[in-house]
């Protein structure tokens, strides 16, 4: 397998780390027994994609997503039940996404579900990938995000 040039490479940029749990008030809360005082942003209840989130950042800037499902067949209850890829995965932006999962799929990474608009970055688009690492990552289609830490 050939390696894409890097010249052709489409910029990613880090946004969070995204975590499996079954409830977001009691994962909020160890969390911040383990990490200290954390900035919340407000939950968001996404029916579409069958999932509850609200982020978090720490004292040194590192931003949390909290994942619950909203209902049994939300692909987090599935997560949970299997204990499986509780540690989610790690977010980046891309101001193209068509072109980011294009040079993801040229290194054999899988799309997971189809691509679809999330509540949480305002109705911009995500998809997710597992990687042949073994990991998930979560492209959002913008160039720039603006948790609401309040």
């Amino acid at each position: 397998m050939m390696n894409p040039n890097p010249n052709d490479a489409v910029e990613l940029f880090f946004d969070h780390v995204g975590i499996a749990v079954a409830d977001i008030e009691a994962g909020g809360a160890i969390l911040t027994g383990v990490l200290g005082p954390l900035s919340w942003t407000q939950r968001f209840d996404d029916a579409r994609l069958g999932v509850a989130v609200r982020f978090a950042r720490d004292r040194s800037g590192m931003v949390y997503e909290l994942i619950a499902p909203l209902g049994d067949t939300s692909p987090i209850a599935r997560t949970l039940k299997s204990r499986a890829n509780l540690l989610n995965h790690m977010a980046y932006r891309t101001s193209s996404l068509d072109s980011a999962l294009k040079q993801a799929r040229a290194m054999r990474a899988l799309p997971v579900g189809a691509a679809a608009p999330a509540l949480a970055f305002g109705g911009a688009t995500v998809q997710f990938l597992m990687l042949p690492l073994g990991f998930l990552i979560e492209l959002i289609e913008a160039d720039r995000i603006v948790h609401d830490f309040s």
